[in-house]
């Protein structure tokens, strides 16, 4: 009965397993979440759309430091791009970050 009862464990656990390419996604998106700046401008970025400049007031660093990691944060598709002029804007990606960074901040407060 417990060979069974693995069996049934093992089976149930590999349905639940990502297949090879949502798995590597998710890998990626945790790899980027995990770079204090990043976080810091995607939470800066939770409410309101901001430019380059005030990113890096707000963070207290320098306008290329953001720029890179604003590049980076576009490629996974976790921030879009609005230009106005010579400004570029910036702002979440879709409602989709915003979810995943108010799961994460409810977590640490359990």
């Amino acid at each position: 009965m417990a060979v069974h009862s693995y069996q049934e464990a093992i089976r149930s656990a590999r349905k639940a397993l990502a297949d090879e390419e949502t798995t590597l996604g998710l890998t990626e998106i945790f790899k980027i979440l995990g770079d204090p700046t990043r976080l810091k401008i995607l939470l800066a970025l939770n409410k309101q759309e901001l430019c380059v400049i005030d990113i890096a007031e707000l963070l207290g660093v320098t306008e290329s430091a953001v720029s890179h990691q604003l590049r980076l944060l576009k490629t996974m598709r976790l921030v879009k791009l609005r230009r106005e002029g010579k400004l570029a804007f910036y702002s979440l990606g879709d409602e989709h970050i915003e979810d995943l960074i108010r799961v994460a901040a409810r977590h640490i407060a359990e």
